[in-house]
């Protein structure tokens, strides 16, 4: 049999790395905490046994910070009823906070959730989160937006694709050692996006971690994602969910913990 030429290799070669699939993990719960069934997440954050919680809704938006620990609720700062909150992140000692449709990024002092500036973003606002630079964002398109918060400026559009195809409707945010965690809204999946490409490097299956009795009219999608920097926990809840679960991630999308993990 006559052997391919050379470039027929190379082509075969590039073929087969651009087709790559993203690794797909499934999870084991290992912690759960209590939450109230009236918070519409969407935005989460943990930092220095504190807990940040943005709740959406007009009328209902409130930024919300607990003791970590404790659960106890330290802090409530009520939205303009004209604004529907979304994602949060809190980035050296302030906090910031995106709006839904008004077009808008408000600044927040990380201690008594006071207000102290507003930013204008060029569309919707959904989720935001940090690395040691540049706020990140998203719009709830395939793109990212990386956002300096000094010059108030957008430096960087990312564009996030899996398998070569575009990712839409990206939500909460997170940034996880070194890579962005995203909530595909209206899906039960968190997304691993590599900050320098755009390219998802991982898939995360979380069907079923809500179990359909804790379920009632009204409880929302999964939103939210939170990295605990204390023990390197990751934890993730939903729209009125009951619970924040820690999980762990497993190399099997088809794996769901037992009833006896809960």
């Amino acid at each position: 049999m006559p052997r391919p030429s050379h470039l027929l290799l190379v082509f075969l070669v590039l073929l087969s790395s651009g087709a790559s699939a993203s690794r797909e993990y499934g999870y084991k719960v290992i912690d759960k905490k209590p939450q109230s069934r009236d918070i519409f997440v969407q935005g989460l954050q943990i930092l220095d046994d504190q807990l940040y919680v943005s709740a959406g809704g007009y009328g209902k938006s409130r930024l919300l910070r607990f003791n970590f620990s404790s659960g106890a609720l330290e802090v409530e700062r009520k939205i303009d009823p004209r604004l529907w909150a979304e994602g949060l992140t809190v980035f050296a000692d302030r906090l910031y906070l995106l709006t839904w449709k008004s077009r808008n990024l408000f600044v927040y002092s990380k201690e008594k959730l006071q207000g102290i500036e507003r930013m204008q973003i060029p569309g919707e606002g959904w989720g935001i989160t940090h690395n040691t630079e540049q706020l990140i964002y998203s719009d709830g398109s395939d793109r990212l937006f990386y956002l300096s918060p000094d010059q108030h400026r957008i430096t960087r559009a990312l564009r996030v694709t899996e398998n070569g195809k575009p990712v839409m409707r990206l939500n909460e945010l997170e940034w996880i050692d070194g890579k962005i965690w995203a909530n595909v809204w209206q899906t039960d999946r968190i997304v691993i996006i590599n900050p320098e490409d755009g390219k998802v490097e991982g898939s995360i299956n979380l069907k079923g971690l809500l179990p359909v009795m804790e379920r009632r009219a009204g409880t929302g999608v999964l939103n939210g994602i939170a990295l605990n920097p204390a023990d390197g926990g990751i934890w993730v809840t939903g729209k009125n969910w009951p619970w924040m679960y820690r999980i762990e991630l497993v190399p099997d999308v088809s794996a769901h913990p037992s009833a006896e993990s809960r």
